[in-house]
């Protein structure tokens, strides 16, 4: 479970963290003291669990909740009851009063790793054939998020990155991740204008704004070719090019 820690002091980040390293199934994916920072790294897609301080001097820790389209899991973190109640009604997984225990977080952490559990069975039995279907001729295709399926228009997707338990779609102005293998989604990806250049990312070929020697720009995002991919990326972007 990738996590991220939010919290104004730093001595707090660190306790949090020092108990969050003991456990095998949780990954830090970072630690911020900013409200701001913490939704856009929330927003990258990548984050399944949240742990996430109330009483910030930019945002509460409510408010920076309610402001996310598609929130993680997450367990507040806080030296005051008083919120205990909204928290809930916010559907968190836990309420942790500071100073925290181990094992009181370890106790949060299984909860939440149950919730995700079942959240998960629910987004993908791997979502294959059925849910993707099969996408020869057609313009769109459904994703299962954490929370929601959302439509994704084939002509929307920019490029397609492998992120360990998850595949994020980058869209023009949005990522949307999902809990998929890169090679499942390549195998449902018949449309031509799709292509696989590197064990991390499949590309739309359409796309693709440059080309230098093993290097492609999509969206300013500078992409490599994977060795074994290059003779088939060469090939296709032969055919396409003018002399």
């Amino acid at each position: 479970m990738n996590c991220l820690i939010v919290d104004d002091e730093p001595l707090a980040i660190d306790v949090i963290k020092k108990h969050v390293d003991r456990i095998p199934f949780l990954n830090v994916v970072g630690t911020t003291t900013s409200a701001f920072e913490a939704i856009e790294i929330i927003n990258s897609g990548s984050i399944d669990l949240l742990f996430l301080d109330i009483q910030m001097p930019e945002l509460t820790g409510l408010e920076l909740l309610n402001s996310l389209r598609k929130p993680p899991l997450v367990i507040f973190t806080t030296a005051y009851q008083e919120y205990a109640l909204e928290s809930y009604e916010l559907d968190a997984v836990d309420y942790l009063m500071k100073p925290i225990p181990f094992d009181r977080l370890l106790k949060a952490v299984n909860k939440a790793k149950t919730r995700l559990g079942s959240s998960k069975k629910e987004i993908t039995q791997n979502i294959p054939e059925e849910t993707f279907s099969k996408m020869e001729n057609k313009e769109f295709i459904f994703v299962k998020t954490a929370y929601k399926t959302v439509k994704l228009m084939l002509k929307d997707i920019h490029y397609i990155e492998s992120q360990k338990d998850y595949v994020v779609f980058h869209l023009k102005s949005e990522k949307v991740s999902s809990q998929l293998s890169l090679t499942s989604v390549e195998s449902q990806l018949k449309a031509s204008n799709f292509l696989r250049i590197h064990r991390s990312f499949i590309i739309a070929v359409d796309k693709i704004s440059e080309v230098e020697r093993n290097t492609l720009v999509i969206n300013g995002d500078r992409i490599s070719v994977g060795a074994n991919y290059r003779a088939k990326f060469k090939a296709v972007i032969g055919n396409q090019r003018i002399e």
